[in-house]
């Protein structure tokens, strides 16, 4: 695959300088200098000790990822609401894993978009998951099809670029229309639930109250860390625990047999076309419950 780009920097600097401010690793600087061709500047082949002058045109031939056979390839459904070159945006039905494990390797979203890009003759069958969601969490996910949209993704993880927003339904009713839970979260031993505990890891979960009913709340949510089970294991720690987690001690009379969990909206920069990208799913908790008024 290739990219282009144009300096835009006054001096004159190293080809691996101009790249890697543009995101590319050294690992894979060193493995593009082994391959034929890979940079080419102002329509020139050169190698990779080439200096990068204000407005040249520097492109880089991105060498393939090497598919690795034991990640199964999965042809189950996916259900597809974007795709690019770059990017794909999946609507992730509860009960489907993110990434195998040693419960399931076989059938998982990264199984069904490495069967989805084999369908579409890609080049590159190593799909990198970018915002995962737990197994039992419905809803938006966002999947870079090759290096170089992993690399710049990521970036945007690290500075807390990407918006993510969920739907949640919690247990009883929420007094506060707006909050923010600020409270560490860490593992207790070899258990798999996380707790609220002072020696864990910074988290923090804003929340809107959208509509309260008898027995529960609609929240709309948006998380500021990417704490495991956050969402969860903040609304449980306030008493709250979303409907239908059994792990957390949420109900389980309301028709949800997996936590009342969606992720809805997805936004994020496309660096490929300096863009903002940005995607809402409808609420779907609420008419899928049953007796829930």
């Amino acid at each position: 695959m290739k990219f282009t780009f144009i300096s835009q920097q006054t001096n004159t600097v190293s080809l691996k300088s101009f790249l890697t401010d543009q995101g590319i690793s050294k690992h894979l600087y060193n493995e593009m200098k082994h391959t034929a061709a890979a940079f080419i500047v102002n329509g020139q082949i050169v190698d990779a000790t080439v200096q990068i002058n204000y407005h040249d045109q520097v492109t880089i031939n991105l060498p393939p990822e090497v598919d690795n056979p034991q990640v199964a390839t999965s042809y189950q459904p996916l259900e597809i609401v974007y795709e690019d070159s770059n990017w794909l945006v999946i609507d992730k039905p509860a009960y489907l894993s993110s990434v195998p494990g040693p419960n399931n390797p076989l059938d998982t979203v990264v199984n069904r978009v490495k069967g989805h890009l084999k369908n579409q003759k890609e080049v590159n069958l190593v799909p990198h998951i970018i915002t995962r969601l737990d197994r039992d969490t419905q809803g938006l996910m966002l999947v870079a099809k090759h290096r170089l949209a992993n690399i710049w993704a990521n970036q945007q993880l690290a500075d807390r670029q990407i918006k993510k927003f969920y739907y949640a339904l919690v247990a009883g009713t929420l007094v506060d229309d707006h909050g923010i839970i600020d409270q560490p979260i860490g593992r207790v031993g070899q258990q798999v639930a996380r707790q609220v505990t002072t020696t864990g890891q910074t988290a923090r979960t804003e929340y809107w109250v959208l509509q309260r009913f008898s027995q529960f709340t609609l929240v709309k949510v948006q998380l500021h860390t990417g704490r495991t089970h956050q969402i969860r294991v903040h609304f449980a720690y306030l008493g709250h625990p979303l409907v239908g987690d059994h792990l957390y001690g949420g109900p389980l009379n309301y028709g949800y047999e997996y936590q009342a969990l969606e992720a809805y909206y997805l936004e994020f920069q496309d660096d490929f076309t300096h863009k903002k990208q940005h995607f809402e799913l409808p609420e779907r908790l609420v008419k899928n419950g049953k007796k829930m008024h």
